[in-house]
């Protein structure tokens, strides 16, 4: 299962649901500014899964959400201990993810914590089935990907475009390749050079202290 994106820019996913607090409003992101942006990175099955009730609206209407059991297989990012199960919207309008539970399909989940310490997921995550995802991508979850989560990726929606400081790194697959699961999702990294500055890298070997833009080693 893939979770596709190919999505302009400006396009967004709006999910105004009035009885379901993670209500999404949210644009295409580079599987790296995926990584940055969430709490929780892992790799994992899902083995159950169940509509269960969370509390009360400001109104007295139960929260109704769907809570999925998963067998992690891998965290990436994440906070001590295992993740066992995952909350999301009890349907799609309401900006919640169907993932296979029969615990066959593994995935790659990111996420955010709520308060008390449960984690949430929604369609402006990014959760790929693990079988889809590049070399490049696999091996870039952890440190390489970290290694740039001070850069700002910026989609560029139209040609020409450019970048405004130095520490932004160009998205062009939607407007080059028409997707953004294009080739610098699948095979580069935005990451710090030397100079504070920042440039797309790639290759699955962490890149020299010195090196060129869209360098491959």
């Amino acid at each position: 299962m893939s979770m596709s994106r190919s999505v302009p820019l400006l396009l967004l996913v709006l999910c105004g649901a009035t009885d379901f607090a993670g209500a999404c409003s949210c644009s295409p992101e580079h599987p790296q500014q995926a990584y940055c942006n969430a709490d929780v990175v892992i790799r994992a099955k899902v083995v159950g899964r169940k509509e269960v009730v969370t509390g009360n609206d400001a109104y007295g209407y139960p929260i109704k959400m769907i809570r999925y059991d998963v067998k992690q297989l891998k965290m990436f990012k994440g906070p001590n201990g295992e993740i066992d199960t995952i909350f999301t919207g009890p349907s799609s309008a309401l900006c919640g993810v169907n993932l296979e539970s029969n615990g066959k399909q593994e995935y790659l989940i990111t996420g955010n914590l709520n308060s008390n310490g449960t984690l949430r997921i929604n369609l402006c995550d990014y959760i790929e089935s693990w079988e889809s995802l590049s070399l490049t991508q696999k091996k870039s979850l952890g440190p390489r990907y970290q290694m740039g989560c001070d850069c700002k990726i910026v989609q560029c929606p139209i040609i020409p475009c450019s970048i405004s400081e130095p520490v932004e790194c160009l998205w062009t697959d939607w407007v080059l390749e028409g997707t953004v699961q294009g080739t610098q999702a699948q095979h580069y990294t935005c990451v710090k050079r030397s100079d504070s500055s920042c440039a797309w890298y790639r290759g699955s070997t962490p890149p020299k202290k010195e090196f060129m833009d869209i360098e491959e080693p």
